[in-house]
């Protein structure tokens, strides 16, 4: 499929259209969520990886697979336990016997990581050297055994889920870690019509299923035209003194800032704010973005970079409260 050039709005009305057929078949199996749903695809446009924080049974593992199956993607799904092992996601080598010449080699056997969505179902759940493993691979999109590196291929997207009621035998990752992530997202309940619609499609005789309508080649071309999409130096400017404003200490912050942060966020918040603004830009159908685009990504991009202090503790002032008094003050 060869795309108009970036700057044609023919391009856009293409992403558009795609877009829309998208979100079609990822509605025949999920009901509702429409803001996860926008969040996940910005963040595959913008070859960006998700953090996903709900309670257990609200569907996590269905919506990604579902995501998966509406592009032609191969899935990925690992389950993270206390004990499992670095070589258990990336691969190990194991000795093999070879047929003609009767000698032992090694031989690399892939493991799940080499897939184009993967769905780390409750990282927390596991050692800090396993977490590493993977957020190795999700930063250089390759892992290294025995010395040789084997490239994961792409597109590659990584949805890492945590359980945010049981805490106990977890291991939280930190605040370096989290950073790699684009957007983190929390999943809420259903609505009341919501729920009543996913009981009654869930106990018939037929499970709804979503055809591909999206190929991989599609989606890189999508993916290059997010990073092709012109901005306005206004729209950067805003993104970069909405980072700015979160770190304590720095002639920017305002006072409640100062009172209730001990850190700011880095440079790769500024990064995700203008590329998830492209990517939204442009799934609305427009060829740039506008400074509303970069606030509607506040709260995901900025919610697991920023970390607030004992006095916003005492006060019942989360992370999310800050943010959204730094937009209501902008």
């Amino acid at each position: 499929m060869a795309l108009p050039a970036s700057s044609d709005p023919a391009a856009v009305d293409v992403l558009h259209s795609a877009y829309q057929r998208l979100r079609h078949e990822i509605g025949k199996v999920i009901v509702g969520q429409d803001k996860i749903v926008e969040g996940l695809i910005v963040a595959l446009l913008a070859r960006g990886h998700v953090l996903l924080v709900g309670v257990p049974g609200l569907a996590k593992t269905l919506l990604i697979k579902t995501l998966a199956d509406a592009t032609h993607l191969k899935f990925s799904r690992i389950q993270f336990t206390p004990d499992l092992m670095p070589g258990d996601i990336t691969g190990t080598e194991i000795i093999e016997e070879n047929r003609d010449t009767g000698r032992r080699e090694f031989k690399f056997v892939k493991g799940p990581l080499f897939a184009n969505v993967i769905l780390a179902d409750e990282i927390n759940r596991t050692p800090p050297k396993t977490q590493a493993a993977l957020l190795e691979a999700m930063q250089e999109h390759h892992v290294t055994a025995a010395g040789v590196t084997y490239d994961l291929g792409e597109p590659f997207f990584v949805l890492a889920t945590q359980n945010p009621i049981e805490q106990e035998g977890t291991y939280p990752l930190p605040e370096a870690q989290l950073d790699r992530f684009m957007l983190n997202l929390w999943l809420d309940y259903p609505g009341f019509e919501d729920e009543v619609t996913v009981v009654r499609n869930t106990a018939g005789p037929v499970m709804a299923s979503a055809d591909a309508v999206l190929s991989e080649e599609e989606l890189r071309l999508f993916q290059d035209l997010v990073r092709q999409a012109p901005v306005a130096d206004s729209v950067i400017e805003h993104a970069v003194n909405l980072v700015a404003r979160t770190r304590p200490g720095r002639e920017a912050a305002p006072d409640f800032v100062n009172a209730y942060l001990s850190y700011g966020a880095g440079p790769r918040a500024s990064q995700y704010l203008i590329l998830g603004a492209k990517a939204r830009a442009l799934l609305d159908g427009r060829l740039t973005p506008l400074a509303a685009d970069v606030d509607s990504l506040a709260v995901p991009v900025l919610r697991h970079r920023i970390v607030t202090n004992f006095n916003a503790e005492a006060e019942g002032v989360s992370a999310v409260d800050v943010i959204e008094r730094l937009l209501a003050t902008d």
